[in-house]
C-alpha cells in the first residue's frame, strides 16, 4: 500500500499527520487514507468483488437484526485508535452499539469502545489487515476481528484481545461455518464459501 508522491505546503510549520492525511484524501478521491502506529497509509478504492463480499457479509448481520434499536452495522466508519495522538483506521465494516454518535472523538472517528466487531476485506494491502491492523485493533481493545483474506481464501475470526494481539485466532476455508462470539449482540455463523466466492475476481 502505497502512496503517490505529493508536494509540502510551503509554511513555516510542519503538517501533522492529520493535516497530512486530509490533504491527500482530497488529491486522491476514493482512496482509503488511514493513520497506523504514526505512518500514513493509503489504499486504492476497492474492485467490484471486494463490494460484492462486503454486501454478501451484511445480509446475515442484517438477518440477525443487528442493524436496530441495540446496534448499528456501518461500512467505512471512522474508529479512533490509542497507538498514536493522531492515529485511526476505517474498516470496511463495523458493528457498532446503536449510540455510537455519542461517542464522536475527531476527524469524523468514534471512540473504540461503541465497536463490538470490525471487519476488513483484503485488498492488494492484506498485509496491513493480517499484521498492522491485528495489533491496532487489539489494543483499542474491540472485542472481535473478522478478516475476509481473499488471497488465501480463508476467513479469520479473532478474538480475546490483548495488548498486542489476539489470544484466540481461528481460521475457516470454503465449506466451513465461521461462527461468531454472541458478544456480538446476535447468535451467527457466517458461511466462508460465500463470502470467498462473492471476494474472487471472475478470470
Amino acid at each position: 500500500m502505497s502512496a503517490a508522491a505529493v508536494e509540502h505546503p510551503c509554511d513555516d510549520e510542519p503538517e501533522t499527520l492529520l493535516e497530512t492525511a486530509k490533504r491527500l484524501m482530497e488529491q486522491l478521491p476514493g482512496h482509503r487514507v488511514e493513520i497506523i502506529g504514526g505512518l500514513v497509509t493509503v489504499a486504492p478504492p476497492p474492485d467490484g468483488p471486494h463490494a460484492k463480499a462486503l454486501t454478501t457479509l451484511m445480509v446475515p448481520f442484517l438477518s440477525a437484526g443487528l442493524h436496530g434499536e441495540e446496534s448499528n452495522v456501518l461500512q467505512g466508519i471512522g474508529l479512533w485508535l490509542p497507538s498514536g495522538p493522531e492515529d485511526y483506521v476505517i474498516p470496511d465494516l463495523a458493528i457498532v452499539d446503536a449510540d455510537f454518535d455519542e461517542h464522536l472523538i475527531e476527524n469524523n472517528c468514534y471512540d473504540p469502545a461503541c465497536f463490538r466487531l470490525v471487519l476488513e476485506v483484503t485488498s492488494g494491502n492484506y498485509q496491513t489487515d493480517l499484521r498492522h491492523k491485528v495489533a491496532a485493533y487489539a489494543q483499542a481493545k474491540i472485542p472481535v476481528y473478522v478478516i475476509v483474506d481473499r488471497k488465501h481464501g480463508r476467513v479469520h475470526v479473532l478474538t480475546d484481545p490483548l495488548p498486542a494481539g489476539y489470544d484466540r485466532h481461528e481460521v475457516y476455508a470454503p465449506g466451513q461455518k465461521a461462527p461468531l462470539p454472541t458478544s456480538i449482540g446476535a447468535e451467527l455463523s457466517l458461511d466462508v464459501d460465500e463470502i470467498v466466492r462473492a471476494g474472487s475476481p471472475k478470470r
